[in-house]
């Protein structure tokens, strides 16, 4: 251990270093509130633009309330999905606005894997899952939210 030899004039400056140092070490981490994936077809805009890659937020008390008050899910309650899912894509590619319009849009394939995606990070907080190799029965982790092959 070094020792520093520090002039009263410089004492109160090394106090509020210390100070300084102390509270952002107390301070928690920020929790982890959005979470990335890549959507196994895409959606494919007017312009015939495939968007894979997105963000979705976890969702609020507030996002699961306000699709039972829409109009669309009173008259058919299987849009509510569409409408809670518009609620909590923050990004999808380069679409600049994603709503109830977008999430109609999307393939089927697509929108399953959006509902489990939620469900995941809603209940559980992780987009991982485990499964195995049919051959030789070896279990391993699996991250759903996309990506190439061989990344974690």
């Amino acid at each position: 251990m070094r020792r520093r030899t520090i002039s009263l004039d410089n004492l109160d400056e090394l106090v509020e270093v210390g100070r300084k140092s102390k509270a952002r070490s107390a301070q928690p981490e920020p929790a982890h509130t959005e979470f990335a994936f890549e959507l196994p077809r895409g959606y494919v805009d007017q312009n015939g633009t495939t968007h894979r890659t997105g963000r979705m937020r976890l969702a609020t008390a507030r996002d699961e309330l306000r699709p039972l008050i829409d109009l669309r899910v009173k008259e058919n309650p299987a849009y509510l999905s569409v409408v809670l899912l518009s609620q909590v894509i923050t990004e999808l590619g380069g679409v600049s606005e994603v709503h109830a319009g977008v999430v109609e849009q999307m393939y089927a394939t697509d929108i399953a894997f959006l509902q489990d995606f939620y469900r995941r990070i809603n209940s559980e907080g992780h987009t991982r899952a485990g499964v195995s190799c049919p051959s030789c029965g070896t279990t391993f982790d699996v991250d759903l939210a996309g990506g190439r092959l061989g990344e974690s």
